[in-house]
């Protein structure tokens, strides 16, 4: 199939899958006049290929993760990939850690705000008695 058909069958963009190509993430054949052509396997590997990025990971971290779909009996791959994954993971817990923290001082900042806004308003209903 061609990029259009893939592009369709999965709802990634055409630029996107040659991106995806660009990083080593999925390969074609080309036709005489360099058309793209996929086999009709990819249109799983593209939905692999969508879960990984969703689930935030980098082109590098699929790319490394990727050989383990590819040769799942080579035990040096699975290694690989285990590291990959567990530092993908730690990194995530570090990202979450952040926005926790991040997420606090936006609530002492808004409970700021509000006793603020209460104060800005008692003030305002004082005038006008």
């Amino acid at each position: 199939m061609r990029i259009g058909e893939l592009s369709k069958r999965t709802g990634v963009s055409p630029r996107s899958l040659r991106y995806y190509e660009e990083q080593g993430l999925l390969a074609s054949s080309r036709s005489d006049t360099g058309q793209r052509h996929y086999s009709d396997a990819q249109v799983q590997r593209v939905s692999l290929i969508r879960q990984l990025f969703d689930a935030g990971m980098s082109s590098r971290v699929i790319a490394t993760v990727l050989p383990c779909v590819d040769i799942p009996d080579d035990l040096d791959v699975a290694e690989e990939t285990f590291t990959a994954m567990t530092r993908e993971r730690d990194r995530i817990d570090a990202d979450i850690a952040h926005l926790i923290e991040t997420r606090a001082a936006l609530d002492v900042l808004i409970g700021a705000n509000s006793r603020h806004r209460a104060e800005l308003s008692m003030d305002q209903v004082a005038r006008s008695a």
